[in-house]
């Protein structure tokens, strides 16, 4: 079975609603007017029973009619104009007078029905209601007023406003289906905006956006929600384009050395030293072929999916001694005077395997970018419930204009002026990346041929 579109479900519901409202309010409009009808038949009728009591006078063991040729000349002489029955027994129910719209006519005197109450009967295959109001003398029932009304103009007012009703129920019912459609039409217009521009966007256009709706109402909340969804989609794919471009031109460049490297070696015959050299400078771009490599898939890892943290109390000062001692050799290489700064015993509650990527990356840095007989500072401080770790060297620097660009993956600030040093420009990425991982606060400074400072704020 096929399913109605949403601009149709919304016009059912609606209907819905209001056919169940529509019927209890027409119900109420009928039991209204039927219970008024009613009512004032049950009033004319009992007020009629009274007015006749009083014109009548009582005699010995009889009764009769104080004023009976005047009786007879009032409003009871059809039985199309009024429909008003009047009727006199005696206590045995036999008709001592009635009015002359009955005619040959008599209402049928009912023994077992209550005194004074009204009930339905029939005279002439037509419906009437009557009432029978015993004559008292001293406690004595002499007979009986019998009082009826015609209950065929009421059945006939009823009947119509029935079928009127009946009538009128389909037809609002449509009519209101039919509105309710074409303004559920107008709602959803920013639904349809939302399928055509999707139906356009594609991984090669990602620069359509849905009109935003003029009322701020749910509408204008999702388009706002998929237009800034669709501003972070353009926003990684661009990001992933410029990695991959970026990622293939570093990964080709030490292959592209070792490939003419070994085409040159391989020319004409060498000596020992040749082959020695050729092959150690080989060795040494795969191992920064291997290197790179390494930070990407580190880089991707952090980038393609939440990693599961591992919180735990880190002993920060052995964490920063740990690292340097890693680099040992490099420092005493370089001649590099490493100062740090502990109070105290320092403990945060991070991921060690994470926490030491970052102060790794940080170190590496420091003591690639620095020359020989440099300094590098390290200082922990404790102030305001607030942990700051500083890293300080006195290497080349960053110019100014390229520390907003810092942490982007690959970039190299003046690469060209410095080819002895050797990177990928991924260090900076993965600490960032890192830091927002474990909600650590990173700002960097620097000052050309001064210096770079690097502090972590932990929280």
């Amino acid at each position: 079975m096929q399913q109605l579109s949403f601009k149709n479900r919304i016009a059912s519901n609606y209907i819905i609603t209001t056919a169940l409202l529509i019927f209890v309010v027409f119900f109420v409009i009928y039991s209204i007017v039927k219970l008024s009808v009613f009512s004032h038949i049950n009033y004319d009728i009992r007020s009629e029973s009274q007015k006749h009591l009083s014109e009548i006078e009582i005699k010995g063991n009889s009764f009769h009619l104080s004023h009976e040729e005047e009786w007879k000349e009032r409003e009871h002489n059809t039985i199309d104009v009024n429909p008003v029955f009047v009727q006199f027994v005696d206590g045995m129910g036999t008709v001592v007078e009635k009015s002359p719209n009955l005619k040959n006519r008599a209402l049928k005197f009912h023994s077992g029905i209550s005194k004074n109450e009204l009930f339905d009967t029939k005279i002439a295959n037509k419906t009437i209601r009557q009432i029978q109001v015993p004559i008292y003398q001293n406690n004595k029932i002499f007979g009986y007023v019998i009082v009826a009304m015609s209950l065929e103009d009421a059945t006939m007012v009823l009947n119509n406003l029935c079928e009127v009703l009946i009538i009128a129920f389909p037809l609002i019912l449509i009519a209101l289906f039919l509105i309710a459609r074409f303004i559920a039409g107008r709602s959803i217009k920013p639904i349809s905006s939302i399928i055509e521009t999707s139906n356009v966007i594609t991984k090669d256009n990602l620069k359509s956006r849905i009109p935003l709706p003029i009322n701020r109402d749910e509408l204008y909340i999702l388009s706002t929600t998929i237009n800034h969804l669709l501003d972070r989609i353009e926003t990684a794919v661009e990001r992933e384009k410029q990695f991959t471009s970026d990622a293939s031109h570093e990964l080709r460049t030490p292959l592209t050395v070792i490939k003419g490297t070994l085409e040159v070696l391989i020319r004409k015959p060498r000596n020992h030293n040749e082959y020695e050299e050729k092959i150690s400078f080989c060795v040494t771009e795969v191992n920064r072929l291997n290197h790179l490599v390494d930070q990407l898939l580190l880089l991707a890892r952090f980038e393609n999916q939440n990693q599961s943290l591992k919180i735990e109390k880190v002993h920060l000062n052995a964490l920063i001694l740990d690292t340097l001692s890693r680099y040992s050799n490099a420092i005493q290489s370089k001649k590099i005077y490493v100062s740090t700064e502990f109070s105290k015993e320092y403990y945060v509650n991070s991921d060690s395997y994470l926490l030491s990527i970052i102060i790794n990356n940080l170190v590496a840095n420091a003591l690639k970018y620095s020359n020989e007989k440099a300094t590098l500072t390290i200082i922990i401080t404790d102030t305001d419930n607030k942990l700051e770790c500083h890293i300080i060297d006195s290497g080349i620097g960053i110019p100014s204009e390229d520390l907003s660009k810092v942490f982007n993956q690959f970039y190299r600030s003046k690469s060209n002026e410095h080819p002895e040093i050797k990177g990928t420009g991924l260090g900076l990425s993965i600490v960032r990346r890192l830091c927002t991982l474990l909600n650590i606060e990173i700002a960097i400074s620097s000052e050309e041929q001064i210096g770079t400072k690097v502090i972590l704020s932990f929280h």
